[in-house]
């Protein structure tokens, strides 16, 4: 890395153990809703096109092909950005990685919204893609080093929220704004808040606890998940050595790569064609459509936070159960949608805010898991290659799906979402007894017997 987006260097130690406590007690709750609020203007810059598209795609007359290339190609990007950026992350400024994306892809939602060209609004989604992947690679380092495993259910799950909540605010900010002007509008206030909100990141944000004189949380927690030993074995691994075997080469990456491919299927399946299916389908008003899909977000919050504090409490820190016994209900609410709710309104919303509820449970623990079975010192590279995965599922969401559409409907639609349910189960029950870096432990208890 260089020059500002270098990682700050780890300093001089505090000595002073009440220092210490207070240092970490401001510093853990000011990281968080720091991050918190950023990722959260994230999903302004990103899903504002979601609650436009029905107005926009009557004003210009896209067809669903045309449309499902835009997200498709976003997808792709944004996957592949995430995973690069990801491994440069882990050797990075959190601060001024977050800050710089967030600020780049908004003045990217400005250009959309000047646009009137199918190729000028695939070039700014395209690099808004590649921008919006220097968001997340930042909050799993900060997650992965300012809390300890025990606890970091209920803090990676409350961090979670700010997907539903950007989400679910976003829903109403472009309708408002849409009244006032059109679907323009719709893409440059939002744009206009990320900008604000990048400077907002430069100044709340700081890099991890040893940059600033702190321990490591491990240690100050007096929480080793997988031994003193194999802990500090972990932090004087090669960077390159760990991208290498404890990313590539582990079989539970996959795994959660392609459970977690299937589940943005459905995840961004609802993203891209949920309003439309409100909105034209059953011919729900632009408003109630749009409240509707923010009720999605609402729905995910809660799940997510009940996610992350039962894999905690009930299966001591292990992520599988719940990943399981969370696409089983999205499997379950899947049908329900597509057979049981018809035209009636209250119907769907309250299938709507049960489809987020199960969707943003193996959302959020799919990609704790790829963190927490690979390396401490590779949080950015494993969850960036997670979501590599992640995003080419919800590549198939847009261009293939609209073709899905185009000849077989949205029976063919729902059926798809059904089949990515069933797969993502199958897959998840693999790392069901799964916990804490497996393939470190397997290295340290083979040098333990040869000793």
């Amino acid at each position: 890395m260089f020059g500002i987006l270098k990682a700050a260097p780890g300093i001089e130690r505090i000595s002073d153990a009440g220092a210490i406590k207070q240092q970490y007690g401001y510093w853990r709750i000011r990281i968080l809703y720091s991050m918190w609020i950023g990722y959260a203007i994230f999903y302004f810059t990103r899903n504002c096109l979601q609650y436009a598209l029905p107005i926009m795609q009557k004003d210009l007359n896209l067809a669903y092909t045309q449309i499902g290339i835009i997200f498709t190609l976003f997808s792709i990007v944004y996957g592949i950005s995430k995973f690069f950026s990801g491994t440069i992350s882990d050797r990075s400024s959190p601060r001024y990685f977050m800050a710089f994306g967030l600020i780049i892809t908004g003045a990217l939602d400005i250009i959309f919204g000047l646009s009137s060209s199918l190729y000028l609004f695939a070039m700014a989604w395209l690099l808004n893609a590649f921008f919006q992947g220097w968001g997340w690679p930042p909050c799993a380092r900060l997650l992965t080093h300012w809390y300890s495993q025990s606890e970091r259910g209920f803090w990676w799950g409350l961090w979670n929220t700010c997907h539903n909540v950007g989400g679910f605010t976003i829903a109403l900010i472009v309708p408002i704004a849409i009244s006032i002007w059109n679907w323009r509008a719709g893409m440059i206030i939002p744009g206009l808040i990320g900008i604000v909100m990048g400077l907002f990141m430069i100044n709340r944000l700081r890099d991890v606890p040893e940059s600033m004189g702190l321990p490591p949380v491990e240690e100050f927690r007096d929480d080793y998940p997988i031994g003193k030993k194999a802990f500090e074995k972990e932090r004087a691994t090669p960077m390159m050595e760990i991208l290498r075997k404890y990313v590539l080469a582990n079989p539970y990456m996959w795994l959660l790569g392609l459970a977690y491919a299937m589940v943005y299927v459905v995840r961004q399946a609802f993203y891209t064609w949920g309003t439309v299916y409100l909105f034209h389908q059953l011919h729900f008003s632009l408003f109630n459509s749009d409240f509707a899909g923010g009720l999605f977000e609402i729905g995910g919050l809660l799940g997510s936070l009940v996610a992350g504090i039962l894999s905690d409490k009930l299966f001591s820190s292990r992520r599988g159960p719940m990943n399981v016994i969370y696409c089983l209900g999205m499997l379950f609410v899947v049908m329900i949608f597509w057979k049981f709710t018809g035209t009636n309104y209250l119907a769907n919303v309250v299938i709507i805010f049960c489809l987020g509820f199960v969707v943003f449970g193996p959302q959020m623990l799919v990609g704790m898991s790829a963190a927490e079975l690979s390396h401490r010192e590779a949080a950015g590279a494993s969850t960036g290659f997670a979501a590599l995965f992640a995003y080419l599922g919800a590549a198939l969401a847009g261009y293939p799906l609209g073709v899905v559409l185009t000849y077989w409907h949205w029976n063919g639609f729902f059926m798809v979402l059904a089949v990515c349910s069933i797969i993502a189960t199958g897959l998840l029950a693999f790392t069901w007894h799964a916990k804490s870096h497996p393939k470190l432990m397997d290295e340290i208890q083979l040098e333990e017997a040869i000793n």
